[in-house]
């Protein structure tokens, strides 16, 4: 007896299929190694768009070009190497439940969520300490400049999804040394997309806050260098970095999240680097991402001005 198709779905093939697999030809690429093309005070490439999706209160795209060797003209050429892509949503503010207790100020909630397909390592949908800290650290720069006595006894919701995270370790050039760094990245970026999106939903804010990141490299020959944007497949090892969530016009810093190894003994970082360097350029280093979030801000203003305003039939002679 002949089982009956199931109308209700759309059946696949009935032979096996296996999807194509692309890699790269290891003899033929030019990277060498960890080298960084970009000068020690230059930031990669930022592309910032709000108002993307259009049922939420406000939303932002923020991406980061992944880093090419100093040789290379494409990244065909070369191994592969994870950029940044983030998208971000905001709901609200939106009235709580009636059974909420009273709450003077707005509740804000933030989630940090890797895709599926973000790295190499496929992540699950149950939310894991990295995500969990990515959230608190972002929840603390952003409280900072908002304007919470405005909204009593209501909640935003700031969801940021990760679609693509940079790779600590993409290829078989770099060590452990350089594990974890990554992450530090992914909150500098949230922070400014978070900060676009809160724009773009017309949410009252003290000032526009933008995430920064310094780290300091050791060099083969001389003392560390410190770099503004370090990324992780760009240098074999980072010794301490820096991030911070820095509001210019106020001349605030919300969020500073540091660490680093120090000395082989196990010293604190603040007892064998200097701290105040490195924190100096990553406020720097968020000054220049500030420069990107006014321009994107600016174009989904007069973008939205544009749609309101009616367009003038031509006059009859």
């Amino acid at each position: 007896m002949t089982a009956l198709p199931d109308r209700r779905r759309v059946n696949g093939p009935s032979g096996v299929t296996s999807a194509p697999q692309f890699t790269y030809d290891a003899t033929q690429v030019q990277d060498k190694g960890p080298t960084r093309s970009r000068v020690p005070g230059e930031l990669r490439k930022i592309f910032l768009k709000s108002g993307l999706t259009p049922s939420a209160s406000g939303s932002a795209y923020l991406e980061l070009e992944p880093s090419l060797p100093p040789k290379a003209t494409s990244l065909a050429s070369t191994a592969p190497r994870s950029g940044l892509k983030l998208t971000c949503t905001v709901h609200g503010p939106r009235p709580l439940p009636r059974s909420a207790p009273f709450s003077h100020q707005i509740i804000l909630t933030t989630r940090v969520k890797f895709a599926p397909f973000a790295t190499q390592q496929r992540r699950g949908y149950v939310p894991d300490p990295n995500e969990r800290e990515l959230a608190a650290h972002l929840e603390t720069a952003l409280r900072g400049v908002l304007l919470a006595e405005r909204w009593p006894k209501s909640g935003v919701d700031i969801i940021i999804t990760i679609l693509e995270g940079e790779e600590d370790c993409p290829t078989a050039h770099m060590t452990r040394r350089t594990e974890g760094w990554g992450t530090m990245t992914i909150l500098s970026g949230c922070i400014t997309v978070a900060s676009a999106a809160i724009a773009d939903a017309g949410i009252d804010c003290l000032d526009l806050v933008t995430g920064g990141m310094a780290a300091l490299v050791p060099q083969p020959t001389g003392p560390p260098q410190l770099v503004l944007d370090p990324c992780p497949s760009d240098h074999e090892e980072i010794r301490a970095a820096c991030v911070v969530a820095y509001a210019q016009s106020s001349d605030e810093i919300t969020e500073v999240w540091a660490k680093g190894d120090g000395e082989s003994s196990g010293a604190n970082v603040s007892e064998s680097l200097d701290f105040g360097p490195l924190l100096d350029n990553a406020v720097k280093a968020a000054s220049m991402a500030r420069l990107v979030l006014v321009e994107a801000l600016k174009e989904s203003m007069e973008a939205k001005l544009q749609m309101l305003t009616p367009s003038r039939a031509p006059e009859s002679v």
